[in-house]
């Protein structure tokens, strides 16, 4: 699964989200992409699971770029545990997602094979998604 390989700081506040993106929101290295709708949390699980579904729907055809990273940890105490004794430990890690952010790109394959695997790791994403080309933007 994705993660920094190192951190400032273990532990991170959750912080607000708002506003649409303002940098990478267009198709840059390929010819088709998949673009956010709303902002949320995407998981380092769901991004794998995505790539996953993207590369085995394809097979191996083409070249495929994921945009978004996950470097925000997130921490979840233990079931049944008092409200004491600080923050709980870091669970896993999630990318921050605003409306318009671009969260994968497909080049080398017909717009055909693109849209339908875009649509395959769409449904892997906690976030509503829409397919762009390069030519729509």
């Amino acid at each position: 699964m994705l993660q920094p390989r190192k951190r400032k700081y273990r532990k991170e506040m959750r912080g607000k989200m708002g506003g649409i993106a303002s940098s990478n929101n267009s198709v840059d290295f390929g010819e088709y992409g998949l673009k956010s709708l709303e902002n949320g949390w995407i998981n380092a699980r769901e991004i794998e699971a995505a790539r996953r579904a993207v590369t085995g729907y394809t097979k191996r055809k083409g070249k495929i770029w994921i945009r978004i990273f996950p470097h925000k940890p997130y921490t979840q105490k233990s079931i049944n545990s008092k409200m004491l004794g600080g923050k709980g430990a870091v669970e896993g890690y999630v990318a921050v997602v605003s409306p318009g952010s671009m969260l994968i790109e497909i080049g080398g394959v017909s717009e055909k094979i693109a849209r339908e695997a875009m649509r395959l790791a769409g449904h892997k994403f906690s976030v509503k998604t829409k397919f762009v080309s390069r030519i729509d933007i």
